[in-house]
């Protein structure tokens, strides 16, 4: 898999401004704990290519970045250093040339379509947009987006939790890149924890991972319909009659015949399938072969964990 398809699944990149290199280590494992092995490092101060070599030996499961990249010579010690993709706040076509020469994944600052031209004449199918929000936000890239059909845009600048889902909902987003989830003041008290939870809080608000329904192994049509009636009595809710089972109201499915799950299945819905599925094997969470799930217009819609969760079959379902 191409890094940059890394940093899509990721859905965000920290942006990282480090004044002491020792602070690298922690603050990146601080982030993988909140659920984001990934960082974008960036070369505005003089420790950057310290800080970018240390995370690269110490945590080398962090997806790491090198940013604000302005000269051919950066590009080539972040690289040496151990970054794995270089990210400018603008597009410096002699920068962008000595990266694709040398098989760097590149991601230019754009802010026009004129940019887009000039990063397509490179062979570039991923562009920034900094600063996104000064510069239109999400309305300027779908205007944008619109005759580039194949282009991805990681907007940065401005971007934060509130945000943020305006950007990842459009297809050709790859990822959203910003400095909220560390804090300068956080970063300078080596408050780690405080980095973490805010991480942990912006990924959880991405997926938005919810329950949808649980779905209940009734074994018979017969017996189903009795349990059916039985929730719908107790709850209030109206039954909905389908081929293979029956839905009380939307949170309870009664299965006609044996299916997934000793007991049953659950479901729990999230924003992004691809993305929840990244971030939970990140957790230690097995799927079964993509073969076994469901796909709508070539897209996947739904996916079952390996293993069960107390008798239940679990699957995420795209919202």
């Amino acid at each position: 898999m191409e890094f940059l398809d890394k940093l899509s699944l990721a859905g965000l990149v920290p942006v990282i401004a480090i004044n002491n290199a020792e602070d690298a280590v922690p603050l990146c494992r601080a982030l993988a704990e909140g659920g984001l092995p990934v960082a974008e490092i960036t070369f505005r101060t003089a420790a950057a290519e310290e800080a970018i070599r240390r995370v690269h030996e110490e945590l080398p499961d962090v997806l790491l970045c090198a940013g604000t990249v302005l000269t051919t010579d950066q590009a080539d010690r972040a690289v040496k250093a151990g970054a794995a993709a270089i990210v400018s706040p603008g597009l410096n076509p002699v920068v962008v040339k000595h990266c694709v020469d040398r098989g760097i994944p590149v991601c230019p600052g754009t802010s026009s379509p004129s940019d887009i031209e000039t990063a397509l004449s490179f062979g570039l199918k991923a562009v920034k947009v900094f600063p996104a929000e000064a510069v239109g936000g999400i309305k300027l890239i779908k205007s944008m987006a619109a005759p580039y059909g194949d282009v991805k845009f990681m907007p940065t600048g401005g971007i934060n939790e509130n945000n943020m889902l305006d950007y990842l909902s459009f297809p050709k987003i790859l990822c959203c890149g910003g400095s909220w989830m560390v804090p300068k003041d956080a970063v300078e008290a080596c408050d780690w924890g405080r980095i973490t939870e805010l991480t942990r809080s912006a990924v959880n608000k991405m997926l938005g991972l919810e329950l949808r329904h649980v779905g209940v192994n009734s074994g018979s049509p017969e017996k189903a319909l009795e349990d059916a009636k039985l929730f719908a009595k107790l709850l209030g809710w109206e039954i909905r009659d389908g081929n293979s089972s029956m839905f009380v109201g939307n949170g309870i499915e009664l299965m006609k015949k044996p299916f997934k799950g000793t007991h049953g299945h659950i479901c729990i819905a999230t924003n992004f399938l691809a993305r929840a599925k990244w971030h939970l094997e990140r957790r230690g969470f097995e799927f079964v072969d993509e073969s076994e799930a469901s796909y709508k217009n070539g897209k996947m819609t739904a996916i079952y964990l390996k293993n069960e969760i107390a008798g239940y079959a679990v699957h995420l379902l795209q919202k």
